[in-house]
């Protein structure tokens, strides 16, 4: 059956504006996909990354942790492989990037040292978008001294309490006076001292005094 000469025009007419698919869609009992809506999903799975840190990350790079002499991180530059490396901060608190040369860190978050990456890139890179992740972490330390198997400095990367330390040291030794240990914490740069028992920490007693530690605090076993 030929189709009429001004059905085809019809028909022409109708895919010039865009309408063929519709009438496509229509005629397998589909409903027409919106362009629109299709551009829009298009450009979200394209979209720049927010410079955030993996949800794995999180802990290590939440707002708490403030990097330190030591620490190795990841800068990673939205679209610039030649601007993203693995970088370590060097005892003078700086780490050295192409184009931005020497920058001191120490103290700062990932968060801050983000922004302040974004902001030196601008007069080299359209829209810069850097990510920080934190690599190892090796300026969080806690020192552990006295009567125990292994005294020395431990690297804090997660949560330790007193306990979970001297356990990780071998415990205390033969001679060790475990009612009197106590911890050393600087606060607002007075130094303060907790007392921990031993004993009633491997009872879970609540008085046994098994504090978290925090960077910078030295357990003494006498």
């Amino acid at each position: 059956m030929k189709i009429p000469v001004s059905m085809r025009l019809a028909l022409f007419t109708l895919a010039f504006f865009g309408m063929a698919g519709t009438l496509h869609f229509a005629a397998a009992g589909q409903a027409p996909q919106d362009k629109g809506s299709a551009k829009s999903d298009a450009s979200k799975s394209q979209s720049k990354p927010d410079g955030r840190a993996k949800p794995t990350e999180q802990a290590l790079e939440s707002d708490s942790y403030h990097i330190g002499i030591g620490d190795e991180l990841q800068i990673s530059v939205w679209h610039e492989p030649e601007l993203s490396m693995p970088v370590q901060v060097r005892p003078d608190g700086m780490i050295t990037l192409p184009l931005i040369n020497d920058l001191p860190v120490v103290g700062l978050n990932t968060h801050q040292l983000q922004d302040v990456l974004n902001e030196k890139l601008k007069p080299f890179v359209n829209e810069p978008q850097v990510t920080v992740i934190v690599r190892s972490i090796h300026s969080r330390k806690v020192y552990l001294m006295g009567q125990v198997g292994k005294p020395g400095a431990y690297v804090l990367n997660d949560k330790k309490t007193v306990l979970e330390l001297i356990t990780d040291a071998g415990g205390p030794g033969p001679f060790a006076k475990t009612g009197s240990i106590y911890i050393i914490r600087t606060v607002n740069g007075q130094q303060t001292r907790l007392k921990f028992n031993y004993k009633k920490a491997l009872a879970a007693k609540a008085d046994a005094g098994d504090v978290e530690l925090l960077p910078g605090d030295m357990v003494v076993v006498p």
